[in-house]
């Protein structure tokens, strides 16, 4: 999620991504397959990788960078050639191989209402180009007759059915004039085009295994270690050997005199135990508390045991200045850098390090190339000053519509320690139907890690992560946390797990709240999870 000020508010994305919409009830599944094996339902949405107006209007300008998209007629607002084509183009790959019944609805949003028909087809061009040129239309996938206000669907299924690379076309009749629609580009994220994706996994076929032919009883010897045996100890990472740690970022405020130690320390004493990781955003002003860290705040939490995680970004949070990539990388800010820098090799404990949290979500601070080399610049800059306390951890969104990038944004093993992705299910927050478990939550983007190789071998992070509630089921929130810490253990390469326990990322309504404790259950389950003993180190985390 996007961050602006120095207590992250964010906009509701993130939509950011990922709602889903089940389509297939469990009823329906067993009827349609009988005596099958069970199948489990599984959901995705993925988000427009491309898009641009095809047009031979020359006014029409550089379409793949523009906020919206447009669609009209052949004859366009009296231009017998004005017409114009959505381009869109969908890079799918969290299908697993034994996915079956996939269903894929394109889903584009309208601020209006119009008397416009708009069918979707398969399409052979460049949703990538600056001002395609219309093309012959492909098969027809679906059609909407008047198109509505707010999400209109179209189902292309005969043109998804497993993982790959699909572009469509959206084509006006009747109606001669424009229709616009939002982009990839568009600020709200949750407006975004998306495919929504559902799906049923068949599971594979118990394996048969021969008997082993009988062996020799072997000579007593000692006692294995068991997993417990091998717990309690810390790489020079701070990677814990066994278990994850847990993990909190909480906000505070002027009305509260801006004290971040008391916003932790009061969800310690409601939860009954100690964060092992606190985590704090900070800027480049190199002063105060958003900018001159560690604080005194963080001081006296690291004295107490517990590990910072400084997220650190690029931009001056009182200002709302935004920096680029190219200044960090060509020493503008060295000054700075190394100031911090200095101060955490003072420090003499382990931290973990960021920078620019979520840089796919940051495209005023330059391209994915110039990510990378400030990353590295300012990684470089730390190790000159002997700041090699610092644990660096790469985070990212996790979001499919960002998948062909993440190679690009990555700057190397050699400069990353551990990867972090932020997962939520924020059901109603951003219009979604879908209330994702936490399995699913995590799930996507953990098994897209697996099949990419993008920092194989490496640890793994929920840097942020989080959860909204059910109107309709006051207990979901509770049994989500509840559930949390077996989705954990069957994704065994996350070593830890930070709840973004703030309102302000996304808009608190009636139907919206990612806070751990807006209601007693909810924090009854956050508790049950936090005692969890995969989540109870047997260790300080500071080594």
């Amino acid at each position: 999620m996007s961050r602006h000020r120095s207590h992250r508010v964010r906009a509701p994305h993130a939509g950011r991504r990922r709602r889903l919409i089940v389509l297939i009830s469990a009823a329906l599944v067993a009827g349609t397959l009988g005596a099958a094996p069970p199948l489990s339902a599984a959901d995705t949405r993925v988000y427009a990788a491309a898009d641009t107006t095809a047009t031979a209007v020359v006014q029409d300008g550089d379409n793949a960078r523009k906020t919206t998209l447009a669609t009209c007629a052949t004859r366009c607002e009296k231009n017998p050639r004005g017409g114009r084509d959505a381009l869109l183009r969908f890079t799918v790959t969290s299908l697993p191989a034994n996915a079956v019944n996939v269903r894929a609805k394109l889903r584009v949003y309208s601020w209006s209402a119009y008397p416009a028909k708009v069918t979707a087809h398969r399409s052979t061009s460049d949703a990538r180009a600056a001002r395609p040129a219309r093309a012959k239309p492909g098969a027809q996938l679906g059609s909407v007759p008047r198109v509505s206000k707010g999400f209109n669907e179209w189902d292309v299924s005969a043109l998804v059915t497993r993982n790959g690379t699909y572009t469509v076309a959206l084509l006006q009749e009747r109606y001669e004039r424009r229709v616009y629609w939002a982009s990839a580009e568009y600020r709200d994220r949750t407006l975004r085009p998306h495919l929504a994706l559902t799906y049923t996994v068949r599971p594979a076929p118990p394996a048969t295994v021969a008997p082993a032919p009988a062996a020799p009883t072997p000579a007593p010897t000692s006692p294995s270690p068991t997993p417990s045996d091998a717990c309690g100890t810390v790489s020079a990472t701070l990677v814990p050997s066994c278990g994850a740690w847990w993990g909190m970022y909480s906000p505070t405020d002027a009305t509260r005199s801006w004290n971040h130690g008391a916003a932790v320390a009061e969800i310690e004493a409601q939860i009954g135990r100690r964060f092992d990781i606190v985590h704090r955003y900070h800027d480049f002003s190199n002063s105060g508390s958003n900018g001159a860290f560690p604080d005194a705040f963080e001081k006296a939490q690291m004295a107490e045991g517990r590990l910072m995680f400084f997220a650190w970004e690029s931009r001056i949070f009182s200002s709302g200045t935004t920096l680029t990539w190219r200044d960090v990388s060509g020493g503008r800010y060295d000054a700075v850098i190394d100031d911090v820098a200095r101060r955490i090799a003072a420090t003499r404990t382990p931290v973990f390090m960021g920078f620019d949290h979520e840089p796919e979500d940051e495209p005023a601070k330059g391209s994915d190339a110039d990510f990378v080399a400030a990353w590295r610049h300012v990684h470089d800059r730390f190790a000159r000053a002997g700041a090699d306390n610092a644990v660096w951890v790469w985070t990212v969104m996790g979001s499919s519509g960002y998948y062909d990038r993440y190679a690009r944004l990555y700057p190397g093993d050699a400069y990353v320690d551990w990867v972090g992705y932020d997962p939520y299910n924020f059901y109603a927050c951003n219009g979604g139907r879908t209330w994702k478990s936490p399995a699913t939550t995590i799930g996507t983007f953990y098994r897209w890690l697996d099949g990419n190789g993008i920092g194989a071998g490496k640890p793994r992070m929920l840097a942020e992560f989080g959860t909204n509630f059910d109107p309709a089921d006051p207990s979901a929130k509770r049994r989500w946390f509840e559930e949390f810490p077996a989705a954990l253990k069957a994704h065994p390469k996350i070593k830890a797990a930070v709840y973004f326990n703030s309102a302000g990322s996304t808009t608190t309504s009636v139907t919206c709240n990612m806070t751990l404790g807006h209601t007693a259950a909810a924090l009854s389950g956050f508790i049950a999870a936090g005692h969890d003993p995969y989540l109870r180190q047997p260790v300080s985390p500071q080594r």
